[in-house]
């Protein structure tokens, strides 16, 4: 049989997250909503240049006190996002296909790297 004993409480863990939840700057998020706007921007295929240019960014606080960066594409026809097709590739009218092109997750990481590491910055330093 094994057994766990456990004493005292976590008062000392509370405190700090509590401490390092508050340390995190979420202004900072703005700047990489823009960063991904345009890393997502300048990666995009451009034929017209108006899917490119419909990248948007939101900022969504939850009451739990998580943060969240929502990138969108506002560029859609006939109801379908055309940064889809062009990310995983579509039928035509034709019954030909068009292969998509992963275009938005290598633009994108280098930001959520930064994010991560910035965040990770503010977190040890407290």
């Amino acid at each position: 049989m094994i057994v766990f004993k456990q004493t005292g409480d976590f008062s000392k863990l509370t405190g700090y997250l509590n401490k390092t939840k508050n340390s995190i700057n979420t202004k900072e998020l703005d700047k990489y909503g823009q960063m991904g706007v345009e890393a997502l921007k300048s990666a995009t295929p451009v034929d017209s240049g108006k899917t490119a240019d419909s990248w948007t960014y939101s900022i969504y606080y939850n009451k739990n006190e998580s943060v969240r960066i929502v990138f969108s594409n506002t560029n859609v026809v006939d109801g379908v996002p055309v940064a889809i097709l062009l990310q995983y590739g579509h039928g035509t009218k034709n019954g030909g296909f068009v292969q998509g092109r992963d275009y938005i997750n290598p633009a994108i990481q280098p930001v959520f790297d930064k994010i991560a590491k910035s965040a990770w910055e503010e977190v040890t330093k407290v």
